[in-house]
C-alpha cells in the first residue's frame, strides 16, 4: 500500500495531516459497558447502559508517514513535552511494547493491531496540544487510541468506518493491559450525547436530542487514581462470583443503572436539568453504598468534599463522579450559566480544584475530527 497523507476529506495532502479527537464524559452508567460484555458467560446479566457526551476538551495532532516505525509525542495539559517513544514497526516488537505498560503503551497496542490487520507502513504522531486532563475519567487513554486509529486509517486511506476505528481502538487498549470496555471510545463520535446499550459484542449506538440546554461543570480534583485497580476490583465481582459485596455490585451496575439511565435518558430529552442533577445524586449515593467498597481507590474524599461544598448545593443542582470514579474528576449540573460561572470561580479558589465547561445543547452535535 503506498506511503501518502491524505487529508480529512479523502483528498491527497501534500504535507501532515492535523486531527482532533475529543474526551469522552459519562453522564451515567459507568461501568456498565465491561459489566454488559459479561452477558457472554451469563446471560441473567442485565445489559448494561449508560449516558455518554464528547468533551470540549481533546487531543490536537499532526500526523504523516514514517517508513517501518512507529512514533508518539505529546505535549501534556502543563506545557510539558513527553516522548518521543519509537518502535520498529513490526509486530513482535510492537506487542512487547505495548505490554509493557509505558506512558504511550496504549498507542502502540493500536499500532500493533493495525500492523496486525494491514499491509501499511510506520507512522508519526505528535500530539501538539492536549487541554483534557490525563487520568481525570475522561477518556484521555481511549481518545489516544482513538487517534492512533484515526491517524492509519488517514493517512493509508484504509476507510474504516467509526466504528471500525472504536473496534481498533478497543483491540489496543486490551493488548496494552486494561481491562475497558467499549464505552470509552465513544469519543470517535465527537461531541453528540449518545445512549449506549451494551448485551453483545458491540454497543448499540443511539443519538438522543436534548430538549434544552444543560450548563455542566467538569472539576478536576487534581489527584491521582489507580483505573487499572477500580477495573480489576469491579471485575473480580463477575460473573458470578459468590457473596454479598459482589451480589451489590452486579445489581447496582445491572437493573439499578438500567433504571437510572433510562430516568436520565428522559431528563435530557425533556430538557430538566434540575431532574437530571437530583439523578446523579441518586446516582452517587448509590454508588457509594453498593460499588465503592469493592474497591478502596473508591472511597473518594475529594470528590466527596466537592460535592458537600456549599457552592454546589447554592448553584448546582447535583453532580457526581466521573468515569470509573475515584478522585478523578466530578460533574456538576449547573443552574444556569452564571450559575455555572461563579461555581467554577469559588470551587477554584476555595478548594484549589480546576474546572472545564461543558454545554449540552438542543441539536448540537460536531463530528470531532478536525481542530
Amino acid at each position: 500500500m503506498p506511503v501518502a497523507a491524505v487529508s480529512v476529506d479523502g483528498e491527497a495532502a501534500s504535507g501532515p495531516v492535523d486531527l482532533f479527537v475529543p474526551g469522552r464524559l459519562c453522564l451515567f452508567g459507568e461501568h456498565s459497558d465491561w459489566a454488559g460484555a459479561y452477558r457472554a458467560e451469563d446471560p441473567r446479566l442485565t445489559p448494561g447502559s449508560c449516558l455518554v457526551t464528547g468533551t470540549d476538551q481533546g487531543l490536537h495532532a499532526r500526523i504523516e508517514p514514517l517508513a517501518d516505525v512507529f512514533e508518539v509525542s505529546s505535549t501534556l495539559p502543563d506545557g510539558a513535552r513527553h516522548g518521543p517513544t519509537r518502535v520498529p514497526f513490526r509486530v513482535e516488537e510492537l506487542v512487547a511494547a505495548a505490554r509493557r505498560r509505558g506512558f504511550f503503551s496504549y498507542a502502540v497496542g493500536v499500532a500493533a493491531e493495525i500492523a496486525t490487520r494491514f499491509d501499511v507502513a510506520g507512522l508519526r504522531i505528535d500530539i501538539v496540544r492536549t487541554d483534557l486532563p490525563i487520568g481525570k475519567g475522561l477518556s484521555s487513554s481511549a481518545a489516544v487510541c482513538v487517534l492512533a486509529a484515526r491517524a492509519f486509517n488517514r493517512v493509508y486511506q484504509l476507510g474504516l468506518t467509526l466504528d471500525q476505528e472504536m473496534e481498533l481502538a478497543y483491540a489496543g487498549e486490551r493488548l496494552a493491559g486494561s481491562a475497558c470496555g467499549r464505552m470509552d471510545q465513544i469519543c470517535a463520535y465527537g461531541r453528540r450525547t449518545l445512549l449506549l446499550t451494551f448485551g453483545g459484542s458491540r454497543p448499540a449506538i443511539e443519538p438522543l436530542a436534548p430538549g434544552g440546554t444543560f450548563w455542566l461543570l467538569i472539576v478536576d480534583l487534581g489527584a491521582a487514581k489507580d483505573t487499572r485497580r477500580i477495573l480489576a476490583d469491579l471485575n473480580a465481582c463477575y460473573p458470578a462470583t459468590p457473596g454479598p459485596l459482589a451480589a451489590r455490585v452486579r445489581h447496582a451496575l445491572g437493573p439499578a443503572n438500567a433504571a437510572l439511565v433510562a430516568s436520565a435518558r428522559h431528563a435530557i430529552e425533556q430538557g430538566d436539568a434540575r431532574r437530571l442533577g437530583a439523578l446523579m445524586v441518586e446516582a452517587q449515593a448509590r454508588f457509594d453504598r453498593e460499588i465503592a467498597p469493592a474497591c478502596p481507590e473508591l472511597v473518594a474524599p475529594l470528590l466527596h468534599r466537592v460535592l458537600a461544598h456549599p457552592a454546589v448545593g447554592e448553584l448546582a443542582w447535583g453532580g457526581k463522579g466521573v468515569g470509573s470514579q475515584g478522585d478523578g474528576s466530578a460533574q456538576l449540573v449547573a443552574r444556569g450559566a452564571e450559575e455555572r460561572a461563579a461555581l467554577a470561580v469559588r470551587l477554584e479558589q476555595e478548594l484549589g480544584v480546576g474546572t472545564l465547561p461543558l454545554t449540552l445543547e438542543p441539536g448540537a452535535s460536531h463530528a470531532g475530527t478536525m481542530p
